[in-house]
């Protein structure tokens, strides 16, 4: 694929904050790390939105990335990623929002293009802002809570011991994912990742 097409807004979802580094909410900001040292990209403060953003190319000559991570918190996260499209002119259908996904179990990373929001605060952010649901979606599995916990309260902890051994290794793969969304599209990584 080359740059013809334009480049892509990756965008991890997550709070701003040290106190929220290790929370199921911010995988989104674990993903977009990976990318960016994958890349040897490296964050910082841009100047026409609240976000810190890295810009790369995947591979030699591959598609410009423009990762983000919005620092707005997740309710609002959908301004800054509205601003940095239309900064990057980069049209939604080369979007990806990278989150948390309490639909799915732990240990699942799953993509899809479109549809609702489950809930999701950031996806709903975004979804407005940019007005449009049409923008492909890396969802990183975290499950329901246990017993009788309140959801926004699971996602605002960390990740449990048992968890954290696994976690490396999931966000390695939700970067691959993404990888493969911009290089093959969403149907071909569904094809490639739904089954294992």
């Amino acid at each position: 694929m080359t740059d013809e097409a334009g480049p892509w807004l990756v965008v991890g979802l997550g709070n701003p904050g040290r106190e929220y580094a290790g929370n199921r909410h911010n995988v989104g900001f674990m993903v977009a790390e990976l990318l960016a040292k994958r890349v040897s990209a490296r964050f910082g403060r841009h100047k026409r939105a609240v976000a810190e953003v890295a810009e790369a190319r995947l591979g030699f000559g591959g598609p410009k990335l423009v990762l983000v991570k919005p620092l707005t918190y997740m309710n609002l996260s959908g301004g800054p990623v509205a601003a940095l499209a239309q900064f990057y002119k980069v049209p939604t259908n080369q979007v990806i929002a990278v989150h948390d996904e309490l639909d799915i179990e732990f240990g699942q990373v799953r993509v899809k293009f479109g549809g609702g929001e489950g809930g999701h605060n950031g996806l709903r952010s975004m979804s407005k802002s940019l007005g449009t649901k049409d923008y492909a979606r890396v969802r990183f599995g975290v499950g329901r809570p246990p017993g009788r916990q309140d959801p926004a309260d699971y996602v605002l902890s960390d990740f449990g011991a048992a968890e954290r051994k696994e976690l490396d290794f999931l966000v390695d793969r939700a970067a691959d994912v993404v990888e493969s969304v911009i290089t093959r599209g969403v149907e071909p990584t569904q094809n490639l990742y739904h089954g294992s």
